[in-house]
């Protein structure tokens, strides 16, 4: 069995997972094992010198009602990513995902992403004087753009479930008032849809507060272009 999404145009279509799965690169995060099977990622250039991002699996499963047996969790992120998307939502490029069973059985999957050029993690923005340099006016901007893509997410009932502060990503370009300012999420390999908006809402931000280091008044400013975008308050925040 294969599951497939776009992948280069100069690739046959029946050998793109062999294509993909044959190309090795640096390890950016080293196999680990869990869920009975393991799974890292590789960053790799590109036939068109496109930074890529491999997410490598071996065995690496979920199990729900749905799927009993299990099923390759890139492919849980391959949903998310394309849902929330969807929604608006700004998260990384999917290149390839795939899944099949090797000869013993076992699943190998791989989820292929675009970097995300220019984008850094909000801590290292932070670290590197980014507030400083574009001043509190962006910096609000910058809070604003979390709180909407967090909104517009969460009021298509999809749960992050893994919001810690490292999986947010800005990119600021410009001076000034004509600066662009764009925030980016990455990591749903456990992100899942909640039978209600408030739900997916009241996880997320509640974890974001425990894994994040925003001073009391920056998640005060935070918490308030939230519940703007989002519509209602959430109780804890």
């Amino acid at each position: 069995m294969a599951v497939q999404c776009a992948a280069e145009s100069d690739v046959v279509s029946q050998d793109r997972f062999d294509y993909f799965w044959n190309q090795r690169g640096e390890w950016v995060e080293e196999p680990n094992v869990r869920r009975g099977g393991e799974s890292g990622v590789q960053r790799i250039m590109g036939s068109d010198d496109q930074l890529l991002y491999f997410k490598r699996q071996t065995g690496h499963i979920y199990r729900t009602l749905l799927h009993p047996f299990g099923r390759p969790t890139v492919l849980r992120e391959r949903d998310a990513l394309i849902g929330v998307s969807q929604l608006g939502v700004h998260v990384p490029q999917i290149v390839f995902c795939g899944a099949q069973r090797d000869p013993v059985h076992k699943w190998r999957a791989l989820l292929v992403t675009k970097s995300l050029d220019g984008f850094e993690e909000i801590e290292h923005w932070y670290a590197g004087g980014g507030r400083e340099r574009h001043g509190e006016a962006v910096h609000d901007r910058v809070l604003q753009a979390l709180a909407e893509n967090l909104a517009r997410m969460h009021k298509g009932r999809w749960q992050h479930s893994c919001l810690y502060i490292k999986h947010v990503f800005v990119r600021v370009t410009g001076e000034g008032e004509s600066s662009t300012v764009e925030v980016a999420l990455i990591d749903l390999e456990k992100c899942r849809q909640r039978l209600t908006a408030h739900q997916a809402a009241a996880h997320d931000m509640k974890q974001l507060r425990r894994h994040s280091s925003f001073n009391p008044t920056d998640w005060k400013k935070l918490v308030y272009f939230y519940e703007t975008a989002f519509g209602s308050a959430i109780k804890g925040l």
